[in-house]
């Protein structure tokens, strides 16, 4: 397999996507909200309005369940510290789940599918592109983005976590420390290419882009899943977790792999809408 011929692929559709304002739009967006606007409005409005015994009672589930070493670090805190650290360290960390999954969807989407829209599908597979070329220009196209777009929203996070830091522990930064650091760059990858994976296995089998980001938005569900069992006390991003978690989504992205060859194949592709 020629890597170069799979980065003619990246760049014929970075061109198109680029121009795209309809998949941007989501992938700039949204984590913009995740990583500025909810950690400001839940981490910052605390210290102005205090934090009611009702709401601080409504996270006791999840309080009760952090690791020995945490509880013992909160225990010694106000109320209004006690939520801005734990909230910043442990409750936000779904959402960064969310964003490489998200994005990744959105682009891939907008792979093969994207060329059935365009009407450009039956010229593409008329190349002399290998399949495993075509695939990876495809994977690349999404996963690159996408994964730029996750990093760049976990810094942004680390400077409104640490201004909320520096307002409430005297100038101690919270962020990034080295089980966020594992998460981010550890997990997110990976979460990343089983949503690319798994959307563009949907894409050679649906007619359009619409229909394809449509049923690909279905893998937000299992992560809405996951906020809301931290919230509830179920389970907490601790370091086992997180262990737990990149193994089981590199045990997915190999399924994936499999099943993405196994589909993958040119005249049904151009029968089905090319």
């Amino acid at each position: 397999m020629n890597f170069g011929n799979a980065m003619l692929v990246f760049r014929k559709d970075w061109k198109e996507i680029r121009r795209n304002y309809q998949v941007l739009a989501p992938i700039i967006f949204v984590p913009l909200v995740f990583t500025t606007v909810l950690p400001l409005i839940l981490v910052l409005v605390p210290s102005v309005v205090g934090v009611p015994g009702t709401a601080f009672q409504l996270i006791g589930p999840m309080f009760e369940n952090l690791p020995p070493e945490v509880r013992a670090a909160v225990a010694g805190m106000g109320a209004e510290e006690a939520m801005v650290y734990v909230f910043a360290l442990y409750f936000f960390a779904p959402f960064f789940l969310i964003i490489p999954i998200m994005a990744s969807s959105v682009l891939a989407s907008d792979s093969f599918a994207g060329e059935k829209d365009r009407k450009t599908l039956e010229a593409l597979l008329a190349t002399p592109l290998k399949d495993g070329e075509l695939l990876l220009g495809k994977v690349l196209v999404s996963f690159i983005p996408s994964i730029l777009v996750t990093f760049a929203s976990f810094a942004v996070y680390c400077l409104v976590v640490d201004l909320a830091s520096v307002l409430h522990f005297g100038g101690e930064l919270l962020l990034p420390n080295t089980l966020w650091m594992l998460f981010i760059f550890g997990v997110t990858p990976l979460v990343a290419l089983a949503g690319i994976g798994v959307t563009v296995i949907i894409s050679l089998r649906v007619k359009g882009y619409r229909e394809a980001q449509q049923m690909s938005a279905i893998l937000i569900a299992p992560v809405l899943a996951l906020v809301f069992a931290e919230v509830g006390g179920a389970i907490v991003f601790g370091p086992l977790m997180i262990l737990l978690m990149i193994g089981l989504f590199a045990l997915v992205n190999a399924v994936v792999l499999v099943l993405g060859i196994r589909h993958f194949n040119r005249e049904e592709l151009l029968t089905r809408g090319g």
